[in-house]
C-alpha cells in the first residue's frame, strides 16, 4: 500500500538522484525514483503499462511501498498525486533551465531518443513521447516545458506545503521543511553527468 509523505514534482537531472539518497537518509525511504525501475521487473512493467494504455492510476501499485518520490515518470503527475495524498509535501527540485538540458541533452535524451525506434515500450521513450510529445531533443521546447512546470507547482500548491531545492543547497532547508534533525553526513550528491555517461559505458 503507498503511504507517500513526500511528492517530487522536478524534472529529471535537477539533482533528483542525489535527492533520493538525502530523503533515505532522513528516513523517508524508500524513495522511489527512475533508477528503481531499471532495478525491478515487476515496477518496469507496472509502469510501462499505465504510461502505454494510459490507464486510471493506482497508486497502490505504482507506488505501493514507497514514503518519497522524486524524478521520472511519478514526478510528471505530482497534480494528481498531491491530490490523493493531501497530507504529502511537494518537493520541487530547480535548477537554471538551460543547464538542466544541457545536463539532460547529454544524459537522458540520447537513451529516450534511442529508444524512439529500438524500444519505443521503454519508461524513457514513452517519457519522451509523453511528457515531451516526442520533443524531448527540442531545445527551446523543452526549456519552455521545464519553466511552465516549474511556474505551475508554484502556482498550484501552497507555499507552506512545499520546497523549492537547488542543488546545493545543503541539508538545512530541507530538514527544516521536513522537521526533522540535520543529520551528521555530508549531502548526498550522485548521478553526475560523468558517471552517468561512465555508467552507459558499462553497460552499452
Amino acid at each position: 500500500m503507498s503511504s507517500l509523505k513526500i511528492i517530487g514534482a522536478g524534472f529529471g537531472r535537477t539533482g533528483t538522484d542525489s535527492m533520493r539518497e538525502a530523503l533515505e537518509i532522513l528516513g523517508f525511504g524508500p524513495c522511489h525514483h527512475m533508477i528503481v525501475l531499471n532495478k525491478n521487473e515487476e515496477q518496469r512493467m507496472a509502469w510501462r503499462s499505465f504510461l502505454a494504455k494510459d490507464e486510471p492510476p493506482d497508486w497502490d501499485v505504482l507506488l505501493g511501498g514507497f514514503q518519497s518520490c522524486v524524478d521520472w515518470p511519478a514526478a510528471h503527475y505530482w497534480r494528481e498525486l498531491a491530490a490523493a495524498y493531501p497530507e504529502a509535501k511537494v518537493l520541487l527540485t530547480v535548477r537554471d533551465a538551460e543547464d538542466w538540458y544541457d545536463s539532460a541533452a547529454r544524459t537522458i535524451v540520447p537513451v529516450a531518443i534511442r529508444g524512439r525506434t529500438e524500444a519505443p515500450e521503454s519508461v524513457g521513450a514513452l517519457v519522451d513521447s509523453k511528457f515531451f510529445n516526442g520533443r524531448f531533443d527540442d531545445r527551446e521546447y523543452c526549456i519552455r516545458k521545464f519553466k511552465e512546470n516549474t511556474q505551475a507547482v508554484l502556482d498550484e500548491i501552497p507555499a507552506e506545503r512545499r520546497l523549492v531545492y537547488k542543488v546545493g543547497d545543503g541539508w538545512e532547508p530541507l530538514c527544516a521543511f521536513l522537521d526533522v534533525p540535520v543529520p551528521d553526513a555530508p549531502f548526498p550528491h550522485s548521478n553526475t553527468t560523468a558517471a552517468f555517461l561512465k555508467d552507459r559505458e558499462s553497460t552499452d
